[in-house]
């Protein structure tokens, strides 16, 4: 059993499992934080910020280099279309892989590199909220890419003899060469055609060899952890998992326990930092800078965390007297993320599920909605300009600043002191997100909140689970880069746990020792079982093996099969073997022996068993347990008499 590790972002995950004959993808994370090598696509063209090329010491190299790299404040930037770091594919056949399993919306967005471009044949499963949301995060990236491209493609600054020489910011690319440019509208559509959705505890067949299911992780709406069984092994993959109560439907530990192995991935990405602190950092700094009279921007995704703080910002404005301050939810798929988000109530957590019996929408965001307070937006030009008012609230997409409507409100309020960005998403360093915005006067406040799990929770879900072994990311091992000084911020589990990384193989410890066999009706006819002991029955059995569709089933012979006594390649006959079972009667034992001739026969009970002696024969037995010995010192027909003599004593199959 091996486990491939294709992503070098644990929280963005891909790996191949290959279990019992069947090819697995787990997940098919896509790490987009190399977009920040880039310059931003601006909604609104702007004449001068990034035109300033970027000279290299070498005149041979800048000739080379052309204007492929541009100078902003200091930083150099890639003036080129957005590219992105799939995972390693190349390390499999993809054509190969049986079935993909997707843990949530935020580890699938590489998918259409996998179904569209490398001969996949196989099913794709998830829940039916993470194929919709997944498809907004999609739709979202592919929108902005196509809304203000950016045409010309950059190679020349990725070969090694110019990349070596680069600043550091860009000498510190993954595997540049191997970015993909991003897929297209159709891409998703063709993509998401081969899902097949799952609901949580339902049972699916691979094959005949595994049977998977999804079990709630609590994390997002439709999020889930797998398990992967066979008759006999059971490993389980946690991705994305949070052990908190927000809006989703709480996490299911059940069916994890009793698991040979666990790979864990997708842990907190800021383990310095506590989610309702920060919540309320975020409500807090928002009140302030709005009653001085500015604007506060949040860069965010369209689903998922934006929920909790529409909820926990609107409360908290309320509560200050601020009702009339409008928010401003902006990206191409907000309309269909705040439908959706009401649709899935089976998906939510308890409170959100009795909310929808009143009858009322799960989520207050529908209320804000229909009473004008919070106002969607598919972009700054589709009516914005008609209803703003100041100050206001506005959430806009992307988080890494390098594309959407989050640009354009940077360049519009960047200049004034007033105005505040709040980052709550902690997938990008914020600083470097900002670098091609420099010099900012906007105030700047970092409230990462990622529900996670954290490294104290992982080790108290571990030892509730008991897994017999498990598998985590190299990163989780050791205390992170920031906060060295912390040593219990890692992984703690007995056996110690194994690590992955991007490009490595793992071969896990779990080796197959058995397998399921039927056996038909008429082979069970012949078949005379002998009770070796009380509730054991033991036959033995001469039968043609059928395997197909991984299922194995012992038949009769078919006729002309059955064949007389078997042969050696010399033509020496071979005889039949017979497996002796039970316990030695001493008694009938000494009696047979008598009957052989053998007399003088003298017989000591030890700990162990008996020893039987022979002094006329010069011969002793040691019977023990479950053996016996004979050491014989005088002829070998008496030896042989013996051995025969104690066979016939035994019972056999």
């Amino acid at each position: 059993m091996k486990l491939s590790c294709l992503s070098g972002n644990p929280s963005k995950p891909c790996f191949i499992l290959h279990f019992k004959g069947v090819t697995l993808m787990l997940d098919c994370g896509l790490d987009i934080s190399q977009v920040l090598k880039f310059l931003p696509l601006s909604v609104v063209p702007k004449s001068d910020n990034y035109d300033k090329k970027w000279n290299h010491s070498d005149k041979e190299k800048d000739k080379i280099l052309g204007d492929e790299l541009k100078e902003v404040a200091g930083s150099v930037f890639v003036d080129g279309s957005l590219e992105f770091c799939a995972p390693e594919f190349g390390m499999t056949t993809l054509s190969e892989v049986d079935a993909i399993l997707l843990s949530n919306h935020n580890t699938m967005l590489a998918l259409p590199y996998v179904t569209e471009y490398s001969g996949f044949k196989g099913t794709v499963y998830c829940t039916e909220p993470t194929q919709q949301i997944g498809r907004q995060y999609m739709e979202e990236l592919v929108t902005y890419v196509e809304r203000n491209p950016r045409n010309k493609k950059c190679s020349k600054w990725k070969s090694d003899a110019i990349l070596s020489s680069l600043p550091t910011f860009l000498r510190e690319a993954i595997r540049p060469t191997a970015w993909r440019e991003c897929y297209t509208k159709h891409d998703i559509q063709a993509c998401l055609s081969r899902v097949q959705t799952v609901g949580y505890n339902e049972k699916r067949n691979i094959y005949g060899a595994l049977i998977i299911t999804a079990c709630s992780s609590g994390y997002s709406i439709g999020s889930c952890n797998w398990t992967i069984k066979s008759p006999y092994q059971k490993i389980c993959y946690i991705s994305g998992t949070s052990t908190l109560t927000t809006h989703p439907k709480p996490m299911d530990t059940e069916p994890l326990r009793q698991s040979d192995l666990i790979i864990v991935s997708s842990m907190t990405k800021t383990p310095g930092y506590n989610p309702d602190q920060m919540i309320g950092e975020f409500c807090m700094n928002t009140v302030v800078t709005i009653k001085n009279g500015g604007n506060v921007l949040v860069p965010c995704y369209p689903s998922g965390m934006i929920f909790d703080l529409f909820e926990c910002l609107s409360s908290h404005l309320d509560s200050c007297g601020l009702t009339t301050v409008p928010l401003y939810f902006l990206s191409p798929v907000s309309d269909s993320s705040l439908a959706y988000s009401n649709i899935y109530a089976e998906w939510l957590s308890g409170s959100k599920q009795s909310r929808v019996y009143l009858p009322e929408p799960p989520f207050p965001h529908a209320e804000l909605v229909s009473i004008g307070r919070l106002r969607q937006y598919l972009n700054i030009h589709d009516g914005l300009q008609n209803d703003f008012k100041s100050p206001c609230i506005v959430f806009a997409g992307h988080p890494s600043l390098r594309m959407g409507d989050v640009v354009h409100f940077i360049e519009l309020w960047g200049k004034s002191t007033s105005n505040t960005i709040l980052f709550t998403e902690p997938d990008f360093p914020y600083l470097e997100a900002l670098a091609p915005f420099q010099p900012l006067q906007m105030k700047v406040c970092y409230c990462p909140i990622d529900t996670g799990l954290s490294f104290s929770q992982a080790n108290k879900l571990m030892r509730d689970l008991k897994p017999g072994h498990l598998v985590v990311a190299e990163s989780y091992v050791q205390p992170p880069s920031n906060l060295s000084h912390k040593t219990d911020m890692v992984v703690d589990y007995d056996p110690p746990p194994l690590t992955y990384k991007r490009g490595e193989i793992l071969t896990l410890p779990i080796k197959r020792q058995f397998e399921t066999v039927e056996i038909t009706p008429n082979l069970a006819k012949n078949v005379s079982p002998v009770e070796v002991k009380p509730g054991c029955m033991v036959s033995m059995v001469t039968a043609a093996l059928n395997i197909k569709d991984n299922k194995y089933t012992l038949e009769l012979l078919p006729d002309g099969h059955l064949s007389g006594k078997k042969r050696r390649a010399d033509g020496s006959l071979i005889r039949e073997k017979s497996y002796i079972w039970g316990s030695l009667n001493i008694q009938s034992f000494v009696d047979a022996l008598t009957r052989q001739g053998i007399t003088d026969i003298k017989v000591e009970d030890t700990e162990d068993g008996s020893i039987i002696d022979l002094p006329n024969d010069d011969t002793l037995i040691q019977v023990e347990g479950a053996s016996t010995h004979i050491i014989c010192n005088g002829e070998e027909i008496v030896r042989t008499k013996i051995r025969d003599t104690l066979l016939r004593c035994l019972q056999k199959l």
